[in-house]
């Protein structure tokens, strides 16, 4: 009987199998890889370095069955030994997609029932490509917008409003490094380029405990690793721009890379349609994206990415009359640089450490030159040069720790140097009427600041039915010997119930950076500040509950979700006040206030077929409330949207040939309007002025825009040949030339009455561009 007993033991004790999973044509390695024992029911997903291990008691057969499945992959299943740990480097062969319907989606073990986490979204990076975009430009952020709870600000805008959130309020990470400014073309397109992006995650509520600094929402971008096996380049001819990819091995099977490059042609296009009389001028943008990684071996891994990108809007103007000359030229500037640095180590077969070095700038710069004389002498000129941005420097190191298939624990500390410029600018004027001066106005001084933080959480299963993820982030802000500290509890839990998953979470925040942001249109003229003495760090706390279901083997997914979010310690300009006052510090200009917004979020999406999409629909409300705006009351936020709808398709008409579409509806934006105008008495008394009035504006956001909505549609031909691909894609934006509204003003009918009028923006825009693959 003993002896039954030990053998029983030492054939029933705990292994491990642990490894990474990649693309066998590319040697990309795979994220969120289902790895699973099918007769034992449990299993792991791959991380974003596309690491597994999965930890395994009393199994008692002399073989067990490995499966490995990923969307559009073909499946891969292996019979292993339980009596010893495993290292495996699994290799997945892509499915042909030619032929194939344009989204297949393999074997899912964790459904979205099955999931512990809510309100998050991943997008495929093929089905991005696939949707219409303006001009033919594949937009990242605004795909994101097409998702229910995401609000897409104005027409054309690259922004977010996540929740009732504002832009700075969201996490945006290329590779683990924040990007400040995502907007090329004064809001226009997103500075992420397609081509070089892997994956796409968004998160809107229920954090894990590893995300912090931000209220509204993370969304997660990483970069592709580069091709391992063999050499490949990809260029797109687009109207307003082209782009470029290379990608390869430098060492097979050990070091490869990517280097992807993207610039508009719009000041180009301009030049033949500018004369002398016009000037010189124009706007451009550019982008890079390069990234190298190298295996040591099976246990190390070094990577290192980058990204630069810049917009300039420049013009010069030179006037030469007899003997008077003039000369007027500037430029505005705007862009970003990130760079990352991650070693990889598998420290043990359940223990996996990312280290990250990080840097990432953010600068928005304007000159202007002005110059006036007879040629052989100057009478007087003008300098003006105003900047403002934002840097840091910042290092951490993550674990992922797998005890049992029970438990799936993550911590980490980390840091960041933050320097904040928050707008200076220099004058510098001399002539014949006015005395010669050159002076730096800033009264704002760079401000440094350092940020750390550590969190621990744990994806826990409980029961066949409960699962829990829960964890704590805390931070500490330094700044002026001024320190803030936090910790922010979160927790999500799962409970099925008859093949329906009830979910809830809860979510504290704390943000120390805040952006000032001009109500006004398009220039990327906002302030990125930090927490100061007189100004606390944002706050937030979010609760939501929801439901959610796959169908037909997992073909359809449904959720619904409600949520309640409440914000503090938020900051707007006081009224008339704006970046440009430079006589008082940014701190004497603002009014800090609350806001509150929550809602119904409704999901469905079809993810696999000839025909897939999904259709999004929000019900929501966000407010706002500062002691010295709108007479201490509440008053709607600017881009509260009461009804928000998203209705996408993907639709393979036959091999070679997709067809895709999008509709989008919502409730118009909230605007402040003057109901009366009446004169002003000072003007009338002490000036001769007698036609000057003001305007009566009883309520901050109280008049609506008319709704938005546009339709869009885009139809791409593919073609093989041999190891060459090339492909048309012809797009209609705004297909029915709905006239949507972009401001209103104030203006007069043919009698003279005061009216409101209304600016739009685009109308229907066809656009064409083509691909080719070498």
């Amino acid at each position: 009987m003993i002896t039954f007993c030990l053998t029983t033991f030492a054939f029933a004790r705990e292994f491990t199998v642990s490894g990474y999973v990649q693309d066998a044509k590319t040697g990309e390695r795979l994220i969120g890889v289902n790895v699973f024992y099918p007769e034992y029911n449990i299993g792991t997903t791959t991380n974003i370095y596309g690491f597994f291990s999965l930890t395994q008691k009393n199994a008692l057969a002399d073989s067990i069955a490995l499966v490995v499945s990923y969307i559009s992959y073909d499946r891969w299943q292996q019979k292993i030994s339980p009596h010893k740990d495993l290292d495996l480097q699994i290799e997945l062969t892509p499915r042909a997609i030619a032929l194939d319907s344009v989204f297949v989606v393999a074997e899912h073990l964790e459904t979205i029932e099955k999931k512990t986490e809510m309100s998050t979204i991943e997008i495929p990076i093929r089905q991005l490509k696939m949707l219409p975009a303006l001009l033919g430009e594949v937009d990242v952020i605004k795909s994101i917008q097409l998702l229910p709870g995401v609000q897409s600000g104005s027409e054309g805008s690259s922004g977010l409003y996540v929740r009732g959130g504002a832009p700075d309020q969201n996490l945006i990470l290329l590779d683990g490094a924040p990007v400040y400014n995502v907007s090329h073309l004064f809001g226009f397109f997103s500075v992420f380029n397609a081509d070089a992006v892997k994956n796409i995650k968004l998160i809107k509520g229920g954090f894990p405990a590893r995300y912090g600094g931000r209220l509204s929402s993370v969304v997660e971008i990483n970069m592709k690793e580069g091709n391992n096996q063999e050499f490949n380049a990809q260029a797109t001819i687009g109207l307003i721009s082209s782009r470029f990819m290379l990608e390869g091995p430098f060492k097979k099977d050990k070091t490869s890379f990517i280097v992807t490059a993207r610039r508009t042609y719009v000041d180009v296009l301009m030049k033949p349609f500018l004369n002398d009389e016009d000037g010189n001028g124009g706007y451009y943008f550019t982008d890079v994206n390069a990234k190298v990684n190298h295996i040591f071996s099976s246990k190390n891994r070094l990577y290192l990415s980058l990204y630069t990108g810049l917009d300039k809007f420049y013009f010069d103007d030179q006037q030469n009359e007899s003997f008077d000359t003039s000369s007027e030229k500037g430029d505005l500037k705007w862009g970003n640089i990130t760079s990352t640095m991650r070693w990889n180590n598998l420290i043990t077969k359940k223990l996996f450490s990312n280290t990250t070095l990080l840097y990432s700038r953010y600068r928005f710069e304007v000159n202007v030159e002005e110059k006036s004389g007879n040629g052989a002498q100057l009478f007087e000129s003008f300098f003006l040069k105003y900047f403002s941005g934002i840097e840091d420097w910042s290092a951490r190191v993550d674990f992922d720790y797998h005890p049992n298939p029970a438990n799936y624990i993550k911590f980490g500390i980390g840091g960041t140097a933050h320097t904040f410029s928050p707008g200076a600018a220099q004058f510098k004027s001399d002539g014949f009427d006015i005395s010669a001066f050159d002076t730096l106005v800033a009264p704002t001084r760079r401000q440094y600041a350092n940020e750390a933080n550590v969190y621990v959480e744990d994806d826990l299963t409980l029961t066949d039915r409960l699962k829990i993820n829960i964890g704590v982030h805390g931070s500490l802000f330094s700044i002026n010997n001024k320190n803030y500290t936090s910790l922010q509890p979160r927790v999500s839990l799962r409970y099925l119930f008859n093949d329906w998953a009830v979910k809830t979470s809860y979510a504290s925040m704390q943000q120390y950076v805040h952006l000032l942001s001009n109500a006004g249109i398009g220039l990327p003229t906002d302030l990125w500040v930090p927490a100061t003495d007189k100004i606390r760090p944002q706050q937030s706390e979010q609760v939501a509950l929801g439901l959610a279901r796959s169908f037909r083997d997992n073909q359809y997914e449904f959720s619904l979700e409600s949520y309640y979010k409440s914000m503090s310690n938020l900051i707007e300009y006081k009224e008339g006040a704006d970046f440009l006052g430079l006589d008082t510090d940014w701190q004497n200009k603002v009014e800090i206030g609350s806001g509150r917004s929550y809602g119904l979020e409704l999901f469905v999406q079809k993810k696999r077929g000839r025909t897939t999409g999904w259709i999004g629909y929000t019900l929501s409300r966000t407010d706002r409330k500062f002691t010295n705006l709108n007479f201490g009351k509440r008053y709607a936020y600017r881009y509260d949207r009461r009804h928000d709808i998203s209705f996408v398709f993907n639709r393979q008409l036959k091999p070679g040939i997709e067809l895709s579409g999008t509709w989008v509806f919502g409730t118009g934006n909230a605007i402040t309007l003057p109901v009366a105008t009446f004169p002003s008495v000072f003007h009338f008394l002490f000036t001769d002025n007698y036609s000057s009035e003001l305007e009566h504006l009883p309520k901050k956001n109280g008049v609506r825009m008319r709704a938005y909505h546009r339709f869009d549609l885009a139809i791409r031909f593919v073609k093989r040949k041999g190891v060459l691909e090339g492909g048309w894609t012809i797009g209609v934006y705004n297909i029915y030339s709905r006239k949507n509204p972009f401001f209103y003003f104030l203006s007069e009918n043919r009698r003279g009455d005061p009216v409101i009028k209304q600016a739009s923006l685009f109308p229907i825009i066809p656009a064409i561009s083509y691909t080719r693959n070498f």
